[in-house]
């Protein structure tokens, strides 16, 4: 080290002292600047050829992945107002609903009077024209009961020891009974 600070200070008194270092590390200048110019090539090259479309790369890539988070927060938004208009119109059409649940149980239940009023004047008339035609009635119905009553005596005991009903029948007849009922 003492040495090169040796060189420094003589090379620094002659005026060449550039030239001096250069000579020193073996600098052959003609090479050197045919390497500067390589260099400069070589890096003018991967400037224009492979660090320009690189970097466009990444930077379409970058403005691709930020179009995509500015989508999906977007597509977010529209699934959450979505859902919010979604639960809106079930709200409103539940409450419909029971408007309507409630408007057809009043018109029900008016329908419902009305109609008992109307049977129960039905009913009068017929209990009273009834009542008349039971009185005129009742006299011919008594002989026609006694003789019918003796035929159906008779039909009935044919019937009964005629046939013998089986489990099926035992519960087509009842199904038929509350059928009848039901009506």
């Amino acid at each position: 080290m003492f040495s090169y600070l040796l060189l420094a200070a003589a090379g620094a008194e002659t005026g060449g002292t550039f030239d001096q270092i250069a000579r020193t590390f073996g600098v052959n200048w003609p090479h050197f600047i045919a390497q500067v110019i390589s260099f400069c090539i070589v890096a003018l090259l991967l400037q224009r050829f492979a660090y320009k479309p690189i970097l466009q790369v990444l930077e379409e890539r970058k403005q691709r992945i930020a179009e995509g988070l500015a989508n999906a927060e977007k597509i977010k938004e529209e699934l959450a107002k979505t859902e919010a208009a979604r639960r809106e119109v079930l709200q409103q059409t539940q409450l419909q609903a029971n408007r309507l649940i409630a408007e057809a149980q009043a018109a029900a239940a008016r329908v419902h009077e009305i109609e008992t009023q109307k049977a129960i004047a039905n009913a009068e008339q017929i209990l009273a024209k009834a009542h008349e035609a039971a009185a005129l009635d009742h006299a011919r119905m008594m002989t026609e009961l006694r003789r019918e009553f003796g035929r159906l005596v008779v039909e009935t005991t044919t019937h009964v020891t005629g046939k013998i009903l089986t489990t099926e029948d035992q519960q087509r007849l009842a199904e038929e009974a509350q059928r009848q009922l039901a009506a």
